[in-house]
């Protein structure tokens, strides 16, 4: 049995165990948890963009200019 033999009715008994054994509250916590890591990494991520742009940047400009 692999991994793509797993059916719906499956799924819905693995979800209930683990309602089950966690409870609905740990569960939505977990899930806000997740949510706020996920923004947290997509934020850090695009200041790093932001902070390579600026670098390029910075290497055009000087690039640009004849020496002294």
């Amino acid at each position: 049995m692999g991994i793509g033999n797993i059916g719906i009715t499956q799924l819905i008994i693995v979800l209930v165990i683990v309602m089950l054994v966690f409870g609905t509250k740990k569960i939505r916590n977990l899930g806000g948890d997740l949510g706020s890591a996920i923004r947290d990494f997509r934020k850090g991520m695009n200041e790093v963009d932001a902070a390579k742009a600026d670098i390029e940047a910075v290497g055009k400009d000087t690039q640009d200019k004849p020496p002294a």
